[in-house]
C-alpha cells in the first residue's frame, strides 16, 4: 500500500513555513489525540500519522532528504535514510501541546531552573476607609502595609551562611520530571524542588530559605478630592516584589467612604433630614441647616408638610472626574411636641376645636386628597355594580 504524502497528511503546502507546519501539527494533533479520543483506534492511528510527519518535516536535514527522494530519503531500510521517529520518539505530550498553552496563556512551559526569566510581581489591594469629610475635600493618608525585601543574612539565597545548594536528585537540576502514562509521557514541575532545580538542605534561618522576610513600610497616599466609594489609587511599583530582576506590581488603594451621621451621598449629590417644628412648618419661618462647607439658612414657607425636599444649589460636592458641584437636598420632618403640660394640651384641644367645622378637611391637604381619592374609588365601584 503506497504510503501517504506527509504534506497532505498535515494538510500544507510543500513551501509551507515552520511556523505553518507547527501550527498545522498542533491543530491536528489537538483533533485526534488519544485523551480527546478514548477507544477510538482511527484516531490513535492518525494521531500517529500525524505526529511521525511533523517529525519529518520539521527537520531541515529529513525535510530536504524527503523532498528529494521521497519516502526512501527517509526509510532506513532503503540505505542510509533517517528514521521517521515512530510514536513512541523523543516529543512528549507536553511538547506536543506545551507551545499551544503558551499561545493562550503567554508561557505554558514548565519553569525549570535554567528559567531565568524575569518576572514582574504581583498587583495588591490595600482597602481605605476614610470619612465623607475626607472624601469630598481631598487629603493625604498613611498607611502602613507589609513588603518583602530580600534577606539580609542569606542576601537571597535562603541558604545558611557557610553552606550552599545542592542539586535536585529528583530532576537532576532540570525542575522537571516525566511521568510515563502509557505511550506517551507528561512532563511535571518537579514535586521535590518545586522546579528550581536546587535543594536547600541548611535553609537560612532568618528567612527560612525563602530568600525573603516580611518587613512593614508606611506610605503616604494623596486622596484626590471628590473620591467616593468603590474609586481605585495605584501606586506604581508598590506591589508584590518581582522574580529574578522583574519590576514589581503595582498597589492599588481601595476607596470605602464611612457612613455619615448627618449626610448621604449619591453621587455629586447630598442628602439630609432636618426637624422643623410644628408652629414653623404651619406658620413658615427660618432654620439652621449644616453643610460641609458651614451652617446656611433655610426659609421655610407657610404649610409646609412634613417630608418636602427642598433643594441648595452647589451645597453638593465636586466629583473627582468633574468639575460642577452638586446639590445639597435637605428633606423637612415636622415633629410632634413631646412631654406636654397640662396647659399646653388644652390650648392643642382648643386649636383643634378651632380648626372644626364642616370645612375642617380644607385645613389638612393630605387627608383631604385621601379621602378624594377613597370617595372617588367607592363611587366608581357602586357605579359599576349599577351598571351590571
Amino acid at each position: 500500500m503506497a504510503k501517504r504524502d506527509l504534506y497532505d497528511i498535515l494538510g500544507v503546502s510543500k513551501n509551507a513555513s515552520e511556523d505553518e507546519l507547527k501550527k498545522a501539527y498542533r491543530r491536528l494533533a489537538m483533533k485526534y489525540h488519544p485523551d480527546r479520543n478514548p477507544g477510538d483506534k482511527d484516531a490513535e492511528a492518525k494521531f500517529k500519522e500525524v505526529k511521525e510527519a511533523y517529525e519529518i518535516l520539521s527537520d531541515a536535514q529529513k525535510r530536504a532528504a524527503y523532498d528529494q527522494f521521497g519516502h526512501a530519503g527517509i526509510d532506513p531500510s532503503a540505505g542510509g535514510g533517517f528514521s521517521g521517529g515512530g510514536f513512541g520518539g523523543s516529543t512528549s505530550f507536553a511538547d506536543i501541546f506545551g507551545d499551544v498553552f503558551g499561545d493562550i496563556f503567554g508561557g505554558g512551559q514548565t519553569r525549570g531552573r535554567g528559567d531565568q526569566r524575569a518576572y514582574r510581581g504581583a498587583d495588591l489591594q490595600y482597602n481605605l476607609a476614610i470619612s465623607l469629610e475626607e472624601a469630598v475635600a481631598g487629603s493625604t493618608q498613611k498607611i502602613r502595609i507589609p513588603t518583602s525585601v530580600v534577606c539580609d543574612v542569606c542576601h537571597g539565597s535562603g541558604v545558611k551562611p557557610g553552606t550552599s545548594k545542592r542539586i535536585c536528585p529528583t530532576c537532576q537540576g532540570r525542575g522537571v520530571v516525566r511521568i510515563q502514562q502509557g505511550f506517551f509521557s507528561v512532563q511535571q514541575t518537579c514535586p521535590h524542588c518545586h522546579g528550581t532545580g536546587e535543594i536547600i538542605e541548611t535553609p537560612c534561618e532568618k528567612c527560612h530559605g525563602t530568600g525573603r522576610v516580611e518587613e512593614y513600610k508606611t506610605l503616604s497616599v494623596k486622596i484626590p478630592a471628590g473620591v467616593d466609594t468603590g474609586d481605585r489609587i495605584r501606586l506604581a511599583g508598590e506591589g508584590g516584589p518581582g522574580e529574578n530582576g522583574g519590576p514589581p506590581g503595582d498597589l492599588y488603594i481601595l476607596i470605602e467612604v464611612k457612613p455619615h451621621p448627618i449626610f448621604k451621598r449619591q453621587g455629586a449629590d447630598l442628602y439630609c433630614e432636618m426637624p422643623v417644628s410644628f408652629v414653623t412648618a404651619a406658620l413658615g419661618g427660618e432654620i439652621e441647616v449644616p453643610t460641609l462647607s458651614g451652617r446656611v439658612t433655610l426659609k421655610i414657607p407657610p404649610e409646609t408638610q412634613s417630608g418636602k425636599i427642598f433643594r441648595l444649589r452647589g451645597k453638593g460636592v465636586v466629583p473627582v472626574r468633574g468639575s460642577v458641584p452638586g446639590d445639597l437636598l435637605c428633606q423637612v420632618h415636622v415633629e410632634t411636641p413631646v412631654n406636654l403640660t397640662n396647659e399646653q394640651k388644652n390650648i392643642l384641644r382648643e386649636f383643634e376645636k378651632a380648626l372644626g367645622g364642616k370645612d375642617h378637611h380644607r385645613h389638612k391637604p393630605k387627608e383631604k386628597s385621601w379621602l378624594g381619592s377613597w370617595f372617588n374609588t367607592i363611587k366608581g365601584f357602586f357605579d359599576d355594580m349599577r351598571g351590571n
